[in-house]
């Protein structure tokens, strides 16, 4: 069987932690690549986020990720709980995991990383906001269902 690109827009939030588990659990198989997608919002310009802007950063695998200064670099947190379970993952799958950063509107950054990247399968999580908050605040999860160019997951946080 071919080697799959399963994409888990992450942001670190529980519905995003709750997303990642699933997918692990449900989706990804023995040998598939797994794309964690964190998108940061424009802050203060720095070098990176001018020299990524359009194509993000380069692929990172996990193994180099769990380095401090590899973290720093990529404007990444620390997640203990993300990084136990990917390392659980990537060993009892034998899966290769890989994050990619983006700088900008997370709509559009989601949307052109499933491109980008050939992602086959998205998964994310949903804050459960309400009717209005959606409407009012706009929600990357309407916006990538309706945009994505690949079959998405969306994992309900309730």
């Amino acid at each position: 069987m071919a080697e799959r690109k399963i994409g888990v827009a992450m942001d670190f939030s529980p519905s995003s932690k709750k997303a990642l588990r699933w997918a692990i659990d449900n989706l990804v198989r023995r040998g598939d690549t797994l794309v964690l997608l964190h998108v940061r919002h424009h802050g203060r310009e720095e070098g990176k986020n001018v020299l990524w802007s359009r194509t993000g950063s380069p692929l990172v695998p996990l193994e180099e990720l769990m380095e401090p200064p590899v973290r720093q670099r990529y404007d990444v947190p620390y997640d203990a709980e993300v990084f136990d379970m990917l390392n659980a993952a990537a060993r009892q799958k034998e899966m290769r995991v890989v994050v990619k950063m983006y700088w900008g509107d997370p709509r559009e950054k989601v949307c052109d990383a499933v491109e980008e990247l050939q992602i086959e399968s998205l998964v994310m999580g949903s804050r459960g906001l309400g009717q209005i908050q959606r409407i009012l605040l706009g929600s990357v999860t309407n916006y990538v269902l309706s945009n994505a160019s690949c079959p998405v997951t969306v994992v309900k946080s309730k």
